[in-house]
């Protein structure tokens, strides 16, 4: 991971940090100095994370917790918590979502809108909640995670790309309307990542993908992170508005 000095203290909320790319912002964070609160789906997930860091040595520097995104008043409880252990919150990445492959054909309403609940309107309520904070010390970073198929969307599964197109969307606008108040609203757009689902294919199958990315290997979640924390830092305070793809290249 890449040392970033003005990540030294500042306090992080991760949406989606138990896994995968989330975890790995996580670890990035946690080795900047920053004070990490990581969100997860299930409890049992939340406390599988936080065995995989030495509690002793970052128990005054990581909180583990498992909101239901969709619960306004959830969300509100746990930024209290944290705001009541380190004083406030000075970087969002929104990183939960879901994936999607379903045939146009086996949709119901039911289920575009739970992606939908998911990839974008909880991106949107945590954004709505932590941009208070920021604009109160005059300062803030928020990155959302897109993908590479708001670019080039895919060949079933509408709801994903759908979403996507909709963050990068959310992040252009909130970027515009946010940088008055010191704070700056950026995406990154990871191609194929080494995910476990992956690394459990075929080696030809997984050979054919990287076929199509000039760099000619997938991208490892460490990848997406470094980009994550390079947005965060002030390394990149200029920076507002944009989706940075990262994805080896990806020629769609």
């Amino acid at each position: 991971m890449n040392q970033y000095p003005s990540l030294q203290g500042k306090v992080v909320v991760i949406s989606g940090g138990t896994r995968g790319i989330g975890l790995a912002c996580v670890q990035g964070f946690l080795a900047n100095g920053a004070k990490v609160a990581f969100l997860g789906s299930r409890q049992e997930t939340v406390d599988s994370a936080l065995k995989q860091f030495n509690m002793e040595q970052r128990k005054d520097s990581i909180l583990g917790f498992c909101p239901n995104l969709q619960s306004e008043t959830e969300i509100k409880e746990m930024l209290d918590q944290i705001v009541d252990t380190w004083g406030s919150v000075d970087i969002l990445i929104n990183n939960a979502g879901v994936s999607d492959a379903k045939s146009i054909y086996e949709y119901d309403d039911l289920h575009f809108s739970e992606v939908m609940k998911i990839n974008v309107d909880a991106a949107f309520r945590l954004t709505r909640l932590c941009a208070p904070m920021m604009k109160e010390k005059g300062k803030g970073a928020i990155i959302n995670t897109s993908s590479m198929v708001s670019i080039y969307a895919q060949r079933s599964g509408s709801a994903y790309p759908t979403s996507k197109f909709a963050v990068n969307g959310m992040t252009k606008a909130l970027a515009r309307e946010l940088g008055k108040d010191g704070i700056r609203v950026n995406a990154v757009a990871p191609g194929i990542i080494e995910t476990d689902m992956v690394k459990a294919l075929d080696a030809k199958m997984i050979q054919a993908m990287a076929a199509n990315i000039p760099l000619q290997r997938l991208g490892k979640a460490e990848d997406i992170a470094d980009a994550v924390l390079f947005l965060a830092s002030d390394a990149a305070a200029y920076i507002t508005g944009a989706i940075l793809s990262v994805d080896g290249g990806f020629v769609g």
